[in-house]
Parts: C-alpha cells; structure tokens; sequence
C-alpha cells in the first residue's frame, strides 16, 4: 500500500506542487498537511483519496511557488519592532555606538536582514492560492498525483503477488514432505511402545496391544490438520485472485493457515516433521508480512 505520487500545476502568479505519499494501514487515515486548500474542499479532497487508495496512512502536500509578480509580502511592523527591540535592547550604549559607527556602516543593514528572516515579520498571503475558477486544475493535478501512487502500487502488486503464492506453494510442498514421513513416524512409534515393554519385561496380548496402538496413534493423527491447511490455501489463491481488494480477507486466511501449521508440530512427535513445520512457519511469517502490503 505504500506509494508516491506528484504533480505540477500553473496557476496564475505561481505553481502548485501537489504530492501525495501512502504508507501501510489497516485503515484509509488521510491528514492534508497545507493550509491552502479551502474549507469547502476538504471533504471532496479526502474522499476523492478515499476512494481511489481504499487504505493506508495518506498525506497530502500542497506547496505554492509565487512568481516574482504573483508573490504577495507584507511586512508585520508590529512583530519587526518588537524583535528589533529586543536585538538592540540587548547591547549596550557603548557596543551599539561602536557597531553603527563608521568604521562598521553595514551593521544596521544586517541586522534588518537578520531580523526579517524570523518568524512572523513577513507575511505571504496564500488564502486566496486555490479559488472555484481554477479548481478544475488543482483537482487535475491531484488526480494526476493518485494515478501515479495507483501505478506504483500496481508494479508493487505484481512483485508482491509473485512472492506470497510462491511461499504458498512451498508451503504446500513441504506438507507434502511431512505426509511422506507418516509412516516412519508410525512405525517409530510402535517400536519405541515395544521396546519400552520388553524393558518392563511384560508381554503383551498382540491383538491388545494393536487396539491400543491404534488409540495412541489417534491422538497424534493429523490428517484433518493436513485436510484443512491445503482449503486454506486453495482458498487463500482464490481470495487473491478474484478479489479487487483482498487484504484484509487473506490475513484472516492466514491466521487459520497458523492454527493448522501449529496444531501439526504439536502432533508431530517427529524430528524430521518439525523441521519442516518451522520451515512452514517461516514461509507463512515472511507472507504474513506481505500481506500487509496487500489492498
């Protein structure tokens, strides 16, 4: 969901610049960071972006160039005096003699330069920037701006499809493995209960001790696990790839995926079908945080 996105527009006696940036999150949180933009657009602005980017945090910057003839500057004398006072309330009669003397003629001129540049002494007007005659440019510019953050998702979109179904297939490839390694597991089972007899020098009624077998190995099957984690994956490609705007969808897959992974460790009682459940683990995290990313 992240993106960037600019636009030019000439506007009489300057230019606007509109930018627009998206980060992640599960909700459309727009803050429009300028002061041009009148109270009567607000809302339009903010559901044109809604509707188009659907989600993440989105700020809109809006930043004005004034030509030569369109700045428009006034000076606050109130706030230049005050912060003239100050610089020269600061030095004494003596510093302040020496510095306008002769020997120093530029000193004043520095100071009013300096004392210019803070803050408050020179006002530019901006209120008037965006007006309903040229609003149709400015909203062809910031619609300009969304197309370019929408093809930049949409190049984002592809990579990002590419790597999580590749995950899911190796997710799928290593419960293949884990199938293939059920009937060592069965049969190191029943030769670990059969040593633990002979160790306790107990014989076993044969035709009991494989009711019993099958009732231990019961609470270790993982068949339904197996079952359900391959729905979650067909359902998981189907979600992505017949939904427009799948993401929230697909981490609740995800979650359900997690349960089964999890469940299937802890059945396991098998070195070789652990290892491959972290693997699973893992490719699930890495397309957990993908998905983040995913409208």
């Amino acid at each position: 969901m992240t993106g960037y996105g600019k636009a030019e527009v000439l506007l009489q006696g300057g230019k606007l610049t509109v930018e627009i940036r998206a980060l992640n999150s599960k909700s459309a949180d727009i803050n429009i960071k300028s002061s041009l933009l009148p109270k009567d657009k607000d809302l339009v602005v903010r559901k044109m972006l809604a509707d188009t980017l659907v989600r993440g945090t989105i700020d809109l910057f809006l930043n004005w160039e004034p030509t030569q003839e369109g700045g428009n500057h006034t000076i606050n004398t109130e706030a230049f005096h005050d912060y003239w006072q100050s610089v020269v309330g600061a030095m004494s009669a003596e510093t302040w003699m020496a510095k306008m003397s002769f020997k120093d003629p530029g000193t004043a001129s520095i100071l009013a330069n300096a004392v210019l540049r803070l803050p408050d002494v020179v006002d530019t007007k901006k209120a008037d920037v965006i007006t309903e005659d040229n609003w149709p440019l400015v909203e062809k510019g910031i619609k300009e701006a969304l197309k370019q953050i929408c093809a930049y998702r949409a190049t984002e979109g592809k990579a990002l499809y590419a790597d999580v179904t590749s995950r899911i297939g190796n997710i799928l490839s290593y419960y293949n493995e884990v199938e293939a390694l059920e009937g060592e597991r069965i049969q190191a089972v029943r030769e670990k209960l059969g040593k633990a007899l002979q160790d306790l020098s107990v014989k076993a009624d044969p035709s009991r001790f494989e009711q019993e077998m099958i009732f231990y190995l019961e609470k270790y099957d993982i068949n339904e696990e197996k079952v359900r984690l391959r729905q979650h994956c067909k359902y998981f490609m189907e979600v992505i790839d017949s939904e427009p705007y799948p993401g929230k969808k697909l981490g609740f897959i995800i979650q359900e995926m997690g349960r089964e992974i999890n469940t299937t460790g802890s059945k396991a009682n098998h070195a070789g079908i652990q290892q491959f459940v972290v693997k699973m683990k893992d490719e699930l995290e890495k397309i957990r945080e993908q998905s983040m990313n995913i409208l």
